[in-house]
């Protein structure tokens, strides 16, 4: 299993002033019973002096070089929990230093929170001045370390979570920095048997090593990928290798026009031959094509085998590889056959952007704004300004808003329902181009249709439609389509798999983190909405 028992690496907290660094240590080392280092009042103590006087009579130099020997100093001890100043992970060489030594975690919280939290401060010497002149520099400051935060493979947004929320938080990050360091684990509740989304840098190469850790049998395992993917199921099947499996890679037709009954009657056929039992496991390497088929075969083989999903896409990972849906499409509408079939774990790697096509990353992108709309507005905001600090954590937070609502709602009877948001005009779109067009894109083009809508039904402010479309535009992502008729795309949506009995159901956003659900919105309303995407 993977492992519960904090070892006796470090735990280190870093971030910016006031995102309680301070506050979360002592309660870590209560908890642990471990010493708690407050660099800052270390330095205090040497120096012998507040640090807005060690600033004033001895200069930052001077400061910054005392904290860069005292990360040193302790990287080589052990059982600690140590909060680091805000900037003194800036420096690479301590920030190694400290990784060596244990798990740290950067905390982090939005501007206006920051602010409020600091008001009443007079021990910062970098936050001089009023409030207004505070909010300016407390900016530039984070501007400027953005980057060096960014660098850190743990991140806890502070802004809404008490302390000992937090302190959840930084052990949970311990525990996997233990089991793959700079893993991040996620886990997902589920009526069938809870898993973890398994999200980090280079962790292909750790495939056998992580479904050992969650009790799965080394045996035959079918690894199940396309020509376009094979390097990365190749990365899987040698460390399936090593860790005693028997890996047989299955290769199925690249492309959502593949995505059909025969193409998962070949797995079977593959399945067959490679001897799979009822316990061996069957490993979606590739994007979401890859996962609706090898998932959907998976359930139906022998009555379900063990499914575990490697998704190799940015569309993958926050959307198709989480939540259990399955299947496959047939001639009169996308994904009318399928199943729920969980996932013992995912793991979620993403180095592979770096092979991934430039217009396929970005297609994924429609999935995060979807995602920030639906239940994250400070990822919307993030994206219409500079970007989350990491891919790490782009993927995260995207992912996060998904598993909130597939454990509310896991069999989509209800809330789930929601995450459709652009999905009634996309899946329509896509099936009228015959699949030309991306899924992501597809999406993007729903959600404007979708604004659009809610807009014309008093629903959502203008200005709001007017930030979903400039927000996909920034992105690089269609607003619009051409070559549609209005008429053939709502004739598409007569098979649409979220329509209830003739009803069409549409999710339209009313706020950021605000969406809700609308059936039968009438004919007029809906043609107007397809015609408004439409060039």
């Amino acid at each position: 299993m993977a492992q519960s028992v904090i070892s006796d690496g470090n735990i280190i907290l870093t971030g910016f002033m006031g995102v309680g660094k301070s506050t979360v240590g002592r309660i870590l080392s209560q908890r642990l019973g471990r010493r708690f280092v407050d660099m800052d009042e270390v330095l205090v103590e040497r120096f012998g002096k507040p640090i807005p006087a060690i600033f004033a009579e001895d200069g930052e130099e001077a400061f910054r070089a005392a904290e860069a020997q005292l990360c040193q100093e302790l990287a080589q001890q052990r059982n600690l929990v140590i909060s680091t100043g805000g900037g003194a992970l800036i420096n690479p060489e301590s920030r190694r230093a400290l990784e060596a030594s244990g798990a740290v975690v950067c905390l982090h919280a939005s501007e206006e929170e920051i602010l409020r939290r600091l008001a009443n401060a007079t021990d910062r010497p970098l936050l001089p001045g009023e409030a207004e002149e505070r909010r300016r520099r407390i900016h530039l400051l984070l501007q400027q370390r953005r980057f060096a935060y960014g660098a850190i493979a743990y991140q806890v947004d502070t802004t809404a979570l008490s302390a000992e929320e937090v302190a959840d938080r930084v052990l949970e990050a311990a525990l996997a920095n233990q089991e793959v360091p700079g893993l991040n684990r996620i886990p997902v509740r589920s009526p069938s048997g809870d898993y973890d989304l398994l999200l980090g840098e280079g962790l292909l190469r750790h495939t056998g090593r992580l479904l050992l850790n969650r009790s799965m049998r080394p045996g035959v395992a079918a690894v199940v990928t396309n020509e376009m993917i094979r390097l990365h199921a190749e990365t899987v099947s040698a460390s399936l290798r090593d860790a005693g499996f028997e890996p047989v890679l299955c290769l199925v037709p690249e492309g959502e026009q593949h995505k059909t009954l025969e193409s998962v009657r070949l797995l079977y056929d593959q399945f067959v031959a490679a001897g799979l039992d009822r316990n061996s496991p069957v490993i979606a390497v590739g994007g979401g094509v890859i996962g609706d088929m090898a998932g959907f075969a998976a359930a139906t083989y022998l009555r379900g085998v063990p499914f575990v999903q490697v998704p190799t896409s940015l569309l993958a990972m926050v959307d198709a590889s989480v939540g259990g849906k399955v299947g496959v499409d047939l001639p009169q509408g996308k994904n009318l056959v399928g199943a729920f079939k969980q996932p013992v774990v995912v793991l979620m790697d993403v180095a592979t952007f770096a092979s991934l096509p430039s217009d396929e990353f970005r297609a994924g992108l429609a999935e995060v704004v979807k995602h920030g709309i639906i239940g994250a507005p400070r990822l919307f905001v993030q994206l219409e300004e500079e970007g989350p600090v990491n891919l790490l954590q782009l993927v995260a937070d995207a992912v996060r808003v998904k598993v909130r609502i597939v454990e509310q709602d896991p069999f989509e009877r209800g809330v789930r329902a929601t995450l459709n948001l652009g999905h009634t005009f996309g899946h329509a779109i896509e099936q009228v181009t015959n699949y030309r067009i991306r899924h992501g894109d597809a999406v993007a083009v729903g959600m404007v249709a979708a604004a659009n809508m809610a807009v014309e039904l008093g629903r959502c402010e203008p200005a709001l439609a007017a930030r979903i479309y400039n927000l996909l535009e920034r992105l690089g992502l269609p607003t619009s389509v051409s070559g549609c008729s209005v008429d053939a795309i709502y004739a598409a949506m007569a098979h649409d798999k979220k329509r209830v009995g003739k009803t069409l159901r549409f999710i339209i956003p009313q706020a950021l983190g605000d969406v809700t659900i609308i059936n039968d919105p009438g004919e007029a309303i809906v043609r107007r909405a397809i015609a408004s995407v439409i060039t």
